[in-house]
């Protein structure tokens, strides 16, 4: 696996990674309000695995999960503002997955802290039409390999 994980120890003899997210820099993202520290990411195969952090009426827009999603919630909540499971809630200590092809927006009332992962980058969808990634990059051109 081609796998970046900041900060990572590996031990030799068992090939583990260690990672010490609080020795890592909360880094910014391209939606107001959400932080994220990535624990494991694969570039090959857009595996990913982060903490986010949300600020209270945070709001992560219209996107899609393109294969499963997992979501365990460490404070607050996450809430589905738009789409087929409208109003469904994820509190403190809850966990949540979301099959492929699901379409929602999430928003965090309250704020929160949760430990995601994705199998492959969601698809955003834009006002203007593109279909972008989390960073910003047309989904087709960086993802549509994992297909």
């Amino acid at each position: 696996m081609d796998a970046a994980t900041p900060q990572a120890h590996q031990t030799a003899d068992t090939h583990s990674h260690l990672v010490r997210p609080q020795e890592m820099e909360w880094q910014k993202t391209r939606f107001p309000g959400c932080e994220a520290k990535t624990l494991l990411f694969d570039r090959k195969t857009g595996l990913m695995t982060a903490l986010m952090r949300f600020a209270p009426g945070t709001v992560l827009p219209d996107h899609e999960h393109v294969n499963i999603e997992q979501t365990y919630v460490l404070e607050g909540s996450l809430v589905d503002k738009e789409g087929p499971a409208q109003g469904t809630t994820a509190k403190t200590g809850e966990f949540i997955w979301r099959e492929a092809g699901s379409r929602h927006a999430a928003w965090c009332p309250e704020g929160g802290l949760i430990l995601a992962i994705f199998q492959v980058p969601n698809k955003f969808f834009e006002a203007d039409g593109r279909v972008v990634d989390a960073a910003g990059a047309d989904w087709d051109e960086a993802w549509g390999h994992t297909r």
